[in-house]
């Protein structure tokens, strides 16, 4: 029988207090970015943090899926561009080079892909690499006192980690090049409804309980259906040809372990029998 949420966060990573995770159900993993006195602004050591956590996250069998969120007012502000300047006047290596040598992206999110899915909960402000993580989440679900900016343009710097071709295959050009090149800031509600990044827009108070619930409704499907599934959407995003694509899912990793596994064949039972609740397990390792 696998761990509970109550018996599982001591297997999980030892990290510094500049996040927090929790498991608030079976299967679902919160990570909370906790540096709210400075907007949840991204430092190293956080970067670092979140990496070993979700290269965890993506290995245990588990864990289905993750809800990235922020303590405070703000889901998060970026790079630390105080920080950034310090080491920009002391000569120190450039930091847009460096953080485009990053594997995963800013905050080893924006880049990151995982056969998982993960939701974002934003709760409030979120302004260039925090704008950057969101466009690399599957779900987001936004407080409405929620903003999202790409100010890079304005602070002499590009916002390089991934959103740009994203934003534009969400929002199409026009759209996507209002936020980049005048880097205004959008409200929730617009997010949702005009630019199209935004899943749901509720009430400040109920955006990781909403995330919550919408990372249950993910669990009550097979895991390996799902992230074959997620993978399949990865491929397609990657690739122009659609036929490479779909190929390219059929012989993934993913997809050869649904058609071998239990989960497929629990499934097909269930619905034979009556209709049942199928009892998943946990999928295999990659």
């Amino acid at each position: 029988m696998s761990a509970g949420p109550a018996t599982f966060s001591s297997s999980c990573p030892p990290h510094s207090d500049e996040v927090r995770v929790w498991f608030p159900r079976e299967h679902i993993m919160v990570l909370s970015f906790n540096r709210p006195r400075s907007l949840n602004a991204m430092t190293p050591q956080m970067e670092s943090d979140i990496k070993k956590l979700l290269d965890w996250f993506d290995e245990e069998p588990y864990l289905w899926a993750v809800i990235i969120t922020g303590e405070g007012r703000a889901f998060c502000a970026g790079a630390d561009l105080k920080a950034w300047d310090v080491r920009q006047q002391q000569g120190q290596a450039n930091e847009q080079e460096t953080t485009a040598t990053l594997f995963n992206g800013f905050g080893s999110i924006s880049r990151r892909v995982s056969s998982k899915p993960i939701i974002a909960a934003v709760n409030g402000g979120a302004f260039g690499g925090g704008v950057e993580m969101i466009l690399n989440c599957d779900l987001v679900i936004a407080s409405d006192q929620a903003v999202f900016a790409l100010p890079e343009v304005k602070r002499g710097v590009v916002a390089a980690q991934g959103v740009i071709p994203r934003l534009r295959a969400t929002a199409g050009h026009q759209l996507a090049s209002e936020m980049l090149l005048l880097g205004r800031v959008v409200g929730a509600p617009e997010a949702h409804q005009r630019f199209g990044f935004v899943n749901a827009v509720v009430p400040k108070e109920k955006a990781v309980e909403t995330a919550i619930e919408w990372a249950a409704q993910i669990t009550q499907n097979s895991p390996d259906a799902v992230q074959c599934t997620k993978r399949s959407l990865v491929l397609a995003a990657q690739h122009a040809d659609i036929e490479r694509a779909v190929i390219e899912a059929g012989w993934s990793l993913e997809s050869r372990r649904l058609y071998r596994g239990e989960n497929i064949k629990e499934g097909l039972r269930a619905f034979s029998e009556q209709k049942r609740k199928p009892n998943w397990k946990n999928p295999a390792k990659l």
